[in-house]
Formats: structure tokens, sequence, C-alpha cells
């Protein structure tokens, strides 16, 4: 395991051997030749984007889990890989020690990427108990981080050649709704640091990518 993952997945679950062995299962998978775009790197991409944001979870160490875990099973296919992903965390995260009710939120968080869509607001909640998901703001916001780097093409090339099966005249079309579906949302960081931070760059390389899709 990569010596700086090594140390953050040990401060965060122990030094058992089962912590030990579901560290390197995770890198393991992580790791493997399909991915393009959901490898170790975008791991320690948003690991980084969630210190950033730590300080606005709830559970800034159980956001750091799902981030381990959220894309741990990664074959291509939304909604059936983050629910196994979820089940991964909810098998492996006991043998390490961890209490039920955070291996709980992590699942929950794990699912919670699937559509990005936490209930947060910061504005006055409606009503009591909602709007109050900071560790999904967390984690979704950091998990969206990739949309306002510098290397904005290189993640949509990543993404492409994670779909080479999928011929063109299938892919724009549904790379441009994905997109679609996140520009329309009226934020696309829920968080109010990661909104000042990466809203209008995320805002211009979609813009740019859908106009090169759709062209």
């Amino acid at each position: 395991m990569p010596h700086t993952l090594t140390a953050g997945w040990i401060t965060l679950v122990g030094p058992s051997p089962a912590a030990a062995a579901t560290g390197a299962e995770l890198v393991a998978r992580w790791a493997e030749p399909h991915r393009r775009y959901h490898t170790l790197d975008h791991l320690r991409a948003v690991l980084r984007a969630v210190d950033t944001l730590a300080h606005l979870a709830g559970d800034a160490d159980a956001v750091r889990l799902a981030a381990w875990f959220h894309d741990a099973v990664y074959e291509g296919k939304a909604g059936s890989d983050e629910e196994r992903s979820a089940q991964l965390a909810q098998s492996r995260l006991p043998r390490c020690g961890l209490p039920q009710a955070r291996v709980a939120e992590v699942a929950r968080l794990v699912r919670l990427t699937a559509t990005h869509d936490p209930d947060y607001t910061t504005e006055p909640p409606s009503s009591p108990g909602r709007g109050r998901d900071a560790n999904g703001a967390v984690l979704c916001d950091a998990d969206l981080a990739v949309l306002a780097g510098d290397d904005y093409a290189a993640y949509a090339r990543a993404v492409r050649q994670e779909y080479a099966h999928v011929p063109d005249e299938l892919f724009r079309p549904g790379r441009a709704q994905v997109l679609r579906r996140l520009m329309d949302a009226p934020r696309l960081y829920r968080t109010p640091l990661a909104h000042d931070l990466w809203e209008a760059r995320a805002r211009a390389n979609m813009t740019a990518e859908l106009a090169t899709l759709e062209a």
C-alpha cells in the first residue's frame, strides 16, 4: 500500500491485522487495470478535498472512510457500483472493530454518491431534521471537486476511456445528459466553502465539455 495512503488508513481504523488486510484489499481494488479515472489518484484527490472541507462535517472520519469505499467496486454500472461498494463497507468495517453506527453511516454516505444529492442547505431547514446532512454534503462536494480542476480535459478523457466499449453515438448524448443534470442543479457544491472554491470553475469546465460533445 502506498505510504501516505497506509498512514491515513491506519489512522482511521487502527493497526489491527484485519484493518491492514482491508486496506490492502481496497488499494488493490482501486488499482484494477480497467480503471482510468476511478483510480488511486482519484482516491487521493477525494481525500485531499475532504481534508479541505473536514471542519464542516459532523463526523469527518466517517466521510473519509466513505471516500475509501465509494468507488471500491467499479464496473461502470451506475447505482449498482455504489450499492455494492456500500455493501463492501458493511462487510469489511465491522471486522476492523468499527461500531455499527459508524459502519451504517459510512454505507449511507457511499450510497449517496450515486446521486450526489445530499439533504443539505445553507438556508434554515423547512422542518426539523431536514437540511442537516453535513457529512453527505462534504463527501459529495469532495467527490465532485475534480470538475473544477485545471486538468479537467484529462479527467474527461479518462472517463471516456473507462467507457471505451460504448460507441460515440451512445456515449456523447449519455455524457451530455449527465453534465446537464449536474448543471441544472441550483448549486453543484452544497457547502459554502466548496461553492466559493470550485463552483464557477466547474461550471465553466462542464460548459466547455458540453459544447464539444454537442458540436
